[in-house]
């Protein structure tokens, strides 16, 4: 193991993420001068990270700059520790900020215990949405969640945006003394099972992922805006959106703005950030007709259509809250508006929320939690088993049933106009699996957890659809983790297992597990 290369690399990811928080600092520093006071303590939370970040960083960078080249093990350490430790250094304004703010409307301070801090930070950084605070009063931050400083709620949505196409690629689209490391490091951290380069340099194919990324974020900025959203809140919202992550700068999400228009364009923007982001290279290449004959595309909308259906005819009639606590009456117009919205959200797991769906009938709640399993498209934002794992599971079994009565017959898989492979069905096979027995054994351990803890309304209801939800990094559950809620009153335990889950789910299991492997360490 070359950990010379991998402290490296890691320091030089301290220092872009340290740049980061200084720049949010600054910013915070220039509402202070506008008069802004709730944002000193904030700046000096922000810069105080940026400072600690920098000189680690620097430090590793300086005394490993000879490192020798990455190989696979390196790839997968480096990745693991860009997560895991990057949401330690993300973590700490929060932290600062609660040991300079005590006069906080919530006591105890929801951020003056570092846990719920990490948490909050890794569940920025791998889209999740999560978070720990309260729904209280928004007192005097209009805009404020519980209610932070623009600054932190903003660097909140930054660590969002760093995620959604990930940290680790854009650390290749902007370090060229990767070399050929680059490849094996954006084929470990590239989301979904469609991480194969759209260009023939790795480097070129994560500056194009990023630039399309940017592009679609300016595009959306600009529509929220016109939409009646402030320069402050569309920025925000477009970092979540196109994430797929889910914090928002209001207490109620979206439905805080009670704009219809609003919410029909995050719709859109989450339906495309749900899409394979290849997708959209292709088509700037003028191969738009091959890029809508793809099969995981069709079925990602076949799907997401069916399910906003279904969803969508179950509400007629039903009467619930939005999540800003306003009363729906169940007429059709309501039931298209939130049952779509609410389904792609969901799908895509973006987590954003409109509607409380912990008061909605049976059918709609399970058509949510399947939609919760399945996610986006693989070489998206979006988490979940991905669309085409899940296409390629169906094709294996109703393969396997032929069989069963026309055992002499030989009939490849295929997906499309491709033959699915021996290893990519075993793959496929054993990743649904192994990440349908994480959700149940996590369910079961929240649930043991909390119930040491006396939290005897800790449900396997909440419990099982909170592993769902941070595994799959959705952010929003069922039960005592719903639309409304939050997860601020999990035990430590608790938090810091759905922490794991969050990283293991974002970097697709692998990265994670194979940390845990003795042979991996040895070198076997």
């Amino acid at each position: 193991m070359n950990f010379s290369f991998v402290f490296n690399r890691f320091g030089l990811l301290l220092l872009v993420l340290s740049a980061l928080l200084a720049a949010a600092g600054a910013w915070s520093l220039g509402l202070v001068t506008v008069g802004d006071a709730a944002e000193q303590p904030a700046a000096g939370a922000l810069l105080i990270s940026a400072v600690i970040g920098g000189a680690i960083g620097f430090v590793l960078w300086w005394v490993t700059r000879r490192a020798a080249q990455i190989g696979r093990r390196e790839a997968l350490l480096l990745v693991a520790l860009s997560w895991l430790l990057g949401a330690a250094l993300s973590a700490l304004p929060f932290f600062f900020w609660a040991q300079f703010e005590p006069g906080y409307l919530v006591n105890p301070h929801p951020f003056a215990n570092y846990v719920d801090c990490y948490f909050e930070a890794m569940s920025g950084l791998t889209t999740t949405g999560a978070t720990v605070l309260p729904n209280i009063a928004e007192a005097d931050h209009a805009s404020g969640v519980a209610p932070l400083p623009r600054s932190l709620l903003l660097w909140r949505s930054a660590t969002h945006w760093l995620g959604g196409l990930g940290i680790v690629v854009l650390f290749v689209a902007v370090l060229p003394s990767l070399g050929v490391g680059g490849k094996r490091l954006f084929k470990v951290e590239a989301p979904g099972p469609k991480s194969e380069a759209v260009t023939p340099q790795i480097r070129e194919t994560a500056r194009a992922l990023w630039l399309i990324y940017l592009v679609l974020t300016a595009a959306e900025i600009v529509a929220l805006k016109l939409a009646g959203l402030d320069w402050f809140d569309s920025v925000c919202h477009t970092f979540a959106t196109l994430a797929t992550g889910g914090f928002s700068s209001h207490n109620s999400s979206i439905a805080g703005f009670d704009n219809a228009a609003v919410e029909w364009i995050a719709v859109v923007f989450m339906l495309l950030a749900g899409v394979n982001f290849g997708l959209y290279y292709m088509v700037l290449r003028g191969k738009w007709k091959q890029a809508l004959r793809d099969t995981e595309l069709r079925v990602y909308l076949v799907i997401m259509a069916v399910a906003a259906t279904v969803i969508t005819l179950s509400l007629i009639g039903t009467q619930y809250h939005t999540t800003a606590g306003d009363a729906v009456n169940g007429g059709a117009g309501d039931a298209v508006r939130y049952g779509v919205f609410q389904t792609v959200s969901i799908q895509t797991t973006t987590g954003f929320g409109t509607a409380d769906f912990n008061a909605w009938p049976f059918v709609a709640q399970a058509t949510l939690l399947a939609l919760m399993f399945i996610g986006g498209c693989g070489g998206s934002t979006g988490g979940g088993l991905k669309v085409m794992r899940i296409w390629v599971m169906l094709k294996v079994i109703a393969a396997e049933v032929e069989r069963a009565f026309r055992p002499n017959v030989v009939r490849p898989v295929k997906v499309g106009r491709a033959t699915v492979d021996n290893d990519m069905k075993l793959g496929t096979v054993v990743f649904i699996v192994s990440m349908l027995l994480i959700v149940l054994a996590g369910g079961v351990a929240i649930e043991g957890f909390e119930q040491l803890a006396g939290h005897d309304e800790c449900t396997f209801r909440t419990s099982g659809t909170a592993a769902v939800a941070t595994l799959f990094n959705i952010g929003p559950g069922l039960g005592l983790v719903g639309a409304t809620e939050n997860y601020g009153w999990f035990t430590d335990a608790s938090k810091l297992l759905m922490s794991l889950l969050m990283a293991i789910g974002r970097l697709e299991l692998f990265a994670i597990i194979v940390l845990f492997s003795p042979r991996y360490w040895r070198g076997d």
